[in-house]
């Protein structure tokens, strides 16, 4: 019994770390001379009614940003202001087309052989399996999205910290799933700058 359930738990174990290997990856930039014990509200800056205009989705978009950073600060202690925020936000998101490298092996085919031995005056026959020639090389056409989140100091008009995520899309607009593990992937970097 004892061995099952420490079976059951290595296997939930493994699978966690494989599910959270498969996620985006993040990279963030700080300044080094920020304090970000100072830091506890905040609020977005405000953007350019001109670029919604451009397509219905991006409001869409816009709005799962902005709900996906806010809950991920929240959880850190912060909260949002609209007068006199420590720090304001503002956030921007790139769709382009990338191309992606792929290698599939290649095989060669099996065969068999038939052999007459005369000392026998049999027929015999070899079976030769197939064998790894090599690699076939190719690109695949892909779309990735980068969403970036930044933080300018509003005292100081300053940029003291900024984080991207940059992840494989199946579309060309951004999925709130794909939004909301774009933000966690880039807010579990954060714990690392409030220590």
């Amino acid at each position: 019994m004892k061995k099952l359930s420490v079976l059951i738990w290595s296997g939930l174990i493994i699978g966690a770390l494989l599910l959270a290997g498969c996620g985006p990856t993040a990279h963030i930039q700080k300044d080094k001379d920020a304090d970000f014990s100072q830091y506890k509200t905040f609020a977005w800056s405000l953007t350019d009614d001109s670029k919604l205009k451009k397509s219905a989705g991006n409001s869409i978009v816009e709005q799962q940003i902005k709900e996906a950073v806010n809950k991920e600060l929240e959880k850190q202690g912060w909260r949002e202001v609209k007068r006199k925020p420590d720090v304001l936000l503002n956030y921007d998101v790139l769709v382009e087309r990338s191309t992606q490298k792929q290698s599939d092996p290649v095989y060669s085919n099996s065969f068999t052989r038939t052999f007459y031995n005369p000392y026998r005056r049999r027929f015999y026959s070899v079976y030769y399996p197939s064998q790894l020639v090599g690699y076939d090389n190719y690109e695949v056409p892909v779309k990735e999205g980068t969403i970036t989140i930044s933080m300018t100091d509003n005292n100081t008009d300053k940029l003291v910290w900024q984080g991207w995520s940059t992840n494989e899309i199946d579309s060309k607009n951004l999925s709130e799933k794909e939004v909301q593990s774009s933000v966690k992937a880039i807010f579990r970097k954060f714990d690392v700058v409030k220590n």
